[in-house]
């Protein structure tokens, strides 16, 4: 899976197309990340070194072409740019160097400018990134002595940027990014222009500023779409579709790469119809639709040549693997050796042999050693370390390393593995580039484990989850589907860690340990959160630690963390003012998973309590059972839950211990991390509720209505809570929008369809006028909030509580859950409380009454008040006293 990454992460590279050519020299390159390609941190690799990071360096926007003058020694810019452009770096910079010695000698600065930027390119091209730096750094003071050379000095900051994004210092590549803007516009090129801006959203996704950069690309669209037919069109918007690809807008990525596609057909641009049918393929499989992905790289290898038809290959033969298409797998394997030996000596080379190796080495698990040679995968990673030495490019020096180091840790030589990682660390250590050390301090601690050093393996394991931590914000523009990999790839780090932490070897866990295994599982639950909206999830102002609540502010609390490892469950358990004790439920991750997900498909069919009670009783016997009697000593009155993984779809309330339901001993609420917003009680007078419903489903609409929304409304005013009435055709995205603008409310209650899932796209509400995504719906309510918190300075504490009574988790989505935690921390409100899935309207409106109605005329906490509603309807209404009726609703957040 983790050959994924590389898709999303190619070509998101710096335009840096000559504005001062003789022609449009706009053909293209692309990058190939082939998988930091396994090491997931695809946006960061791309953010941080679009070329050298581990990439084939080629880029879907337009060729870094070298610049090209008419005037005084052109012969010698055009040699160097011919073997530029068949890649031949070594060789183009020893003409550029006699070229600029040319032009030193008749002292012409703007000619050793460009010959200098040029120069800095080839570098570039090479790894050498000292040697780059000193060239532009040249340049550029050469054209520091005259304003006369706008166009050499836009193209001179442009290699400025690519360079210090490549080096991590996204910062100041957006500054020089928008100098060179400014240099644009002042030279009137409209094109410079546009590309420059483009690049500016490349360093704004590399500081996790993903909706400013999102808007630049948007506005660079539109300048592209006024631009009249060219080949820096095509580039362009090549370049822009690739960037939505990364940012995980695939629809619009797709729309945008045929734009350029059909483009460069008119202008029979052959170079340019290879480079966008593998964009198409990139963006293809990140739907996922291999088929069709397989087949635009198939057509981009007919029209493509040399990097590009190479990597279409190896993007080809990774997913021919990965859907275990063995056979046609292995009868590509002539091709790509033909084409790999045949690459001149670069980064991009060296890149390409590891990307082939990781392909020869999964294809070798899936079919067995024996029809894949190790010693051929060893060879091939032992060449790329050589390389990468003679050219000076320690990161590849580092990436081949690290998978060489893979390769004995697969044979089981520790000796020759532990060397080889520790190598790998040093210089990616030396070099700042956590994305490769991250990697390679997780390998040594598999290593070390193997071995039986467990101080060590913990040690290294804990370097590899603080380098992940990190780069928190860089993992977060990552494609929907990109995440499942992502998680797949960085999860098992995680969850290493705990498994060392609280080893089944060792009886007596430390506090210690058990303390940071916890803080551990939360950093992996806000990696989760911040994918699921691509920017970072929770600010740390106006949040509480769990724990303080438990000790200080409702000491009647009880606190449980399940944490789910392969061959076992650990449970921590925090009781008020009590230090954190464990115990492991000794069943494997797949007998936990099935058991919860048959429990889940019994909640919500008829006729099935007793098959319920069974299951539901087996999840007590692991959860509760085992502490239920220190529960019970501690007087706790409130089970808070933070639930991992499959978990996450089971309602706790509904857990059975042979006689009662768990909610009928106590109030039950779910955290989404060891963090909240800070408590408030809700007033018993004085509630206000802006409420909005749909009972009858738009024109056309597949939703059935909800007949019974507006006794839902009535209720909720017969409790004695004052509400501003959104229903039906008056519930629109700009009428809530305005309610909220004008409003004062403690609650947002929303009756409507909805649908909670992994993939922010897919989480959403229904309102008259079509769905609001979560991300509107977050924008409204977090603004709702602001608002709040300014006309109230003395008690800035927005919404109180967000009801949403009529959603459903997405059917067959395993970590749905993830979009309701995600809407419950987003949305500022201290608590939210959703439904798991969706229940009979009637008996929906019944239960909101019930709640309410408890909420409004006692002086408990809403947990409590959730409680009472639950257990009233299991004793007070025969009708609805099945689980399936009252144990989808779960309070999210803060409790009290």
């Amino acid at each position: 899976m983790a050959r994924k990454w590389l898709i999303f992460l190619a070509d998101l590279q710096p335009i840096l197309i000559n504005s001062l050519a003789q022609k449009d020299l706009a053909k293209k390159w692309k990058i190939t990340t082939r998988n930091l390609l396994k090491v997931s941190l695809a946006v960061v690799i791309v953010c941080l070194a679009p070329e050298q990071l581990l990439a084939i360096a080629q880029s879907t926007a337009s060729r870094s072409e070298p610049q090209i003058q008419a005037i005084n020694n052109p012969e010698l810019v055009q040699k160097g740019r011919k073997l530029y452009e068949t890649e031949q770096f070594s060789e183009a910079i020893k003409v550029w160097q006699q070229s600029l010695q040319a032009y030193q000698g008749q002292n012409d600065v703007a000619n050793q400018a460009m010959v200098l930027s040029n120069l800095s390119l080839a570098y570039q091209q090479l790894g050498q990134w000292e040697a780059a730096t000193k060239a532009i750094a040249s340049s550029l003071k050469l054209l520091q002595a005259t304003n006369k050379n706008l166009p050499i000095l836009a193209q001179a900051l442009n290699t400025q940027g690519s360079l210090q994004l490549a080096l991590g210092q996204p910062q100041q590549a957006l500054t020089t990014w928008t100098q060179a803007t400014t240099a644009y516009t002042q030279a009137k090129d409209k094109i410079g222009i546009a590309r420059s801006l483009i690049n500016q959203s490349q360093a704004l996704q590399a500081l996790g500023l993903y909706r400013r950069a999102l808007t630049s690309l948007n506005a660079v669209n539109q300048k592209l779409q006024n631009q009249p037919d060219s080949l820096v069109k095509i580039a362009g918007l090549r370049n822009l579709g690739n960037a939505l690809r990364v940012v995980g807008d695939l629809e619009q990525s797709q729309r945008i790469l045929q734009q350029s596609l059909l483009l460069a057909q008119k202008l029979n641009s052959i170079p340019d119809i290879g480079a966008t049918l593998f964009s198409l393929g990139n963006t293809a499989r990140a739907q996922p639709n291999s088929k069709a992905a397989l087949n635009y790289y198939k057509q981009s290898t007919t029209a493509s040549s040399g990097t590009i038809k190479t990597q279409a290959q190896l993007n080809q033969l990774g997913l021919l693997v990965e859907t275990n298409q063995s056979i046609s797998a292995q009868a590509l394997l002539p091709q790509i050796r033909t084409e790999i030996a045949s690459l001149p000596l670069s980064s991009k080379a060296i890149y390409a042999q590891i990307d082939f190796a990781q392909s020869l080495q999964d294809l070798s698990k899936r079919t067995g050693q024996g029809t894949i040679s190790l010693s051929e995968i060893a060879q091939l990673l032992a060449k790329a370390v050589n390389q990468a030495q003679s050219l000076g490019d320690k990161r590849a020096e580092a990436y081949a390393l690290s998978n060489l180091g893979e390769l004995y840790e697969q044979t089981e030589q520790w000796e020759n593995a532990q060397q080889l990682t520790e190598k790998s660390l040093l210089i990616a250590q030396a070099i700042n580039a956590p994305e490769i050390a991250y990697r390679s301090s997780w390998q040594l601690g598999r290593v070390f484990k193997a071995q039986g050093n467990i101080s060590s393996a913990i040690a290294a394991y804990t370097e590899s989850v603080s380098l992940l931590k990190s780069l928190r914000n860089d993992l977060v523009a990552i494609n929907p589907d990109v995440q499942f990999s992502f998680r797949e790839e960085v999860e098992p780090v995680y969850r290493g860690l705990v498994d060392l932490l609280l080893s089944k070897n060792d009886p007596k866990v430390s506090q210690e340990n058990l303390i940071q295994a916890r803080a551990v599982i939360e950093s992996l639950q806000l990696a989760q959160l911040d994918n699921f909206f691509r920017e970072a999830c929770i600010e740390a102002n106006s949040l509480v630690l769990i724990d303080r609540l438990a000790d200080r502010e409702d000491q009647s609390a009880a606190i449980i963390y399940p944490i789910i490892l392969g061959d076992r469950t650990e449970v921590i358990l925090k009781l008020p003012n009590a230090p954190l004790t464990h115990y492991t439920i000794a069943k494997s991750q797949p007998q936990i998973e099935k058991t919860l997900e048959t429990l889940r498909t019994k909640l919500t069919e008829p006729d099935t309590v007793k098959e319920v009670k069974a299951l539901s009783q087996q999840v007590y016997s692991w959860l509760i059972q085992p502490v239920e009697a220190q529960i019970a000593e501690s007087k706790a009155k409130t089970l808070v839950f933070v639930l991992d993984g499959a978990f996450q779809n089971i309602p706790m309330a509904a857990l059975y211990d042979g006689k009662q339901y768990l909610i009928e001993k106590y109030a039950v609420a779910l955290s989404p991390g060891l963090q909240l917003l800070a408590s408030e009680s809700l007033p018993q007078k004085g509630l206000k509720a802006l409420t909005a419903g749909l009972s009858a489903a738009p024109a056309n609409s597949p939703y059935p209505p909800l007949p019974s929304v507006k006794a839902e409304f009535n209720l909720i005013e017969q409790a004695g809570i004052k509400t501003n009435q959104l229903l039906d055709g008056k519930f629109t995205s700009k009428s809530l929008a305005a309610a909220m603008e004008s409003s004062g409310f403690n609650i947002v209650h929303i009756a409507t369809h909805g649908q909670f899932s992994s993939e922010a796209k897919n989480t959403f509400i229904l309102a008259s006028d079509g769905e609001i995504n979560v991300k509107q719906l977050d924008t409204l309510l977090r603004d709702a909030n602001g608002r709040q918190n300014q006309r109230n300075r003395n008690s800035p504490n927005g919404i109180s509580l967000l009801v949403l009574s009529a959603c459903e988790t997405a059917v067959g989505d395993k970590r749905a859950a993830l979009g309701m935690a995600g809407v419950a921390i987003r949305a500022g409100a201290r608590s939210t409380l959703a439904s798991l899935w969706q229940i009979d309207d009637e008996a929906t409106a019944l239960f909101i009454g019930e709640f309410y109605r408890e909420l409004a005329t006692s002086k408990i906490t809403k947990a409590e008040a959730l409680r009472r509603a639950q257990v009233r309807f299991l004793k007070k209404y025969p009708n609805y006293s099945r689980p399936s009726y009252w144990g989808a609703y779960v309070l999210i957040g803060n409790w009290l």
